[in-house]
């Protein structure tokens, strides 16, 4: 019987474009093993979509498997599972492993070819689950195994100057299906059709704008009437009425980068008891925004925002934070939790910083004005202030439409 291996490098084919220069990726694994040696790791073992994607540009696509990326005092190799043949060597910076599943934890095996045994090994504990952190035990034998999860999300919370680009372009794609979702809407038209012309809208973008990529992941939520009242609600097929309160979400994914346009609108016309909650809101997304300069904490914007709020008698109505970080994150990967608009939160906002003000009232269905009321835009923090790269209007002098 063939002999077959634990694991093998099948490297077929030549490396694809990557979103960024391999100088870039170097540069972030140069800041990691600094931050490494202050720790006094000698070997990382990430798990994570979004630091594997961070480090090395791959983004793996589990459907129950594991995968990796290794990094160590002189080589970054990512793990990948056989049934993704050459695409992870293609598609990522530095070298790639491919484990087969003929047996149980070759994945292990593999990572343990890089690693070798008795190494201090840093893990991301908030990603890592029980069974996996005793198969690094059993298989690594670490001599000791720190927690590198944080330090590392402190990294990617400051954006090199490639990452402003490309959060630049991003904010773009995010505006061109705002207004298509716009052109879209029509009293009678279901959720879900307002929702793919947004994304289709987007994709064809995307694909213009970023000929080498890969494409996935982009999506809207289009949110109407009752369904507004949740930020994260789905789409469904629930026909638009005049009156109507609407909730406009787009989500371009490019290369793993995250960003979002979020916007009020009404079908046709808007009552007073909304128009005054709605422009409320406005008030507030203008207050935030003008907070969000260097030098101040998140729990500090977050304060003031709620004192803004409660002098209105509208506070009762706020359903979370008022923003939080942009970059490699997704709704079903990764979250920059030290950098969000919360009362928890002290981090000091710093140059370089990506950051959204999306200041959300929700107002009972059986209450004048009812609906969720969310703007949402994403600003770099700059020297002395702000730079503002979401370009579609809010408020109701553009977005009474239909």
């Amino acid at each position: 019987m063939t002999a077959r291996p634990e694991f093998y490098r099948f490297h077929n084919g030549e490396k694809a474009p990557l979103q960024f220069s391999a100088s870039e990726y170097d540069a972030r694994l140069k800041g990691l093993r600094a931050r490494m040696a202050e720790l006094g790791v000698e070997v990382a073992v990430f798990t994570s979509m979004h630091n594997i994607a961070y480090y090395s540009g791959f983004l793996f696509c589990a459907f129950g498997r594991p995968y990796g990326l290794v990094v160590t005092a002189d080589q970054d190799v990512t793990i990948s599972a056989g049934i993704d043949a050459g695409q992870p060597w293609r598609r990522c910076h530095g070298d790639n492993i491919t484990y087969t599943d003929w047996q149980r934890d070759n994945y292990w095996r593999a990572i343990l070819s890089v690693t070798g045994e008795g190494r201090v090994v840093g893990y991301e504990a908030d990603h890592l689950t029980l069974l996996q952190k005793s198969k690094l035990d059993a298989f690594l034998k670490p001599s000791k195994s720190v927690d590198i999860a944080g330090t590392t999300m402190v990294q990617r919370m400051h954006k090199s100057a490639a990452e402003l680009e490309l959060i630049r372009k991003c904010c773009a794609v995010a505006d061109v299906g705002g207004y298509a979702i716009k052109d879209a809407v029509k009293v009678g038209t279901r959720e879900i059709d307002v929702a793919m012309a947004g994304r289709d809208a987007m994709e064809m973008e995307i694909a213009r704008v970023f000929p080498d990529a890969e494409y996935r992941d982009s999506w809207v939520w289009f949110q109407s009437g009752i369904n507004t009242d949740g930020a994260h609600n789905p789409v469904t097929a629930r026909q638009l009425e005049r009156g109507d309160i609407l909730s406009l979400n787009t989500f371009p994914m490019i290369s793993s980068y995250y960003v979002a346009l979020e916007r009020t609108m009404f079908v046709g016309e808007v009552d007073p008891a909304s128009l005054k909650i709605w422009e409320a809101n406005v008030a507030a997304h203008e207050y935030g925004m003008s907070l969000l300069k260097p030098g101040v904490s998140c729990a500090e914007v977050t304060h003031k925002i709620n004192d803004f709020l409660e002098e209105r008698q509208l506070l009762q109505y706020r359903t979370f934070g008022y923003g939080h970080s942009f970059g490699i994150l997704s709704h079903y990967y990764g979250r920059e939790a030290g950098l969000e608009l919360r009362e928890d939160i002290d981090t000091v906002l710093e140059p370089g910083m990506v950051i959204s003000m999306e200041p959300m009232l929700t107002i009972a269905n059986d209450q004048p004005g009812a609906g969720g009321y969310r703007e949402h835009d994403v600003l770099i923090i700059t020297e002395d202030g702000n730079e503002d790269i979401t370009h579609y209007p809010y408020g109701p002098e553009f977005n009474v439409v239909g």
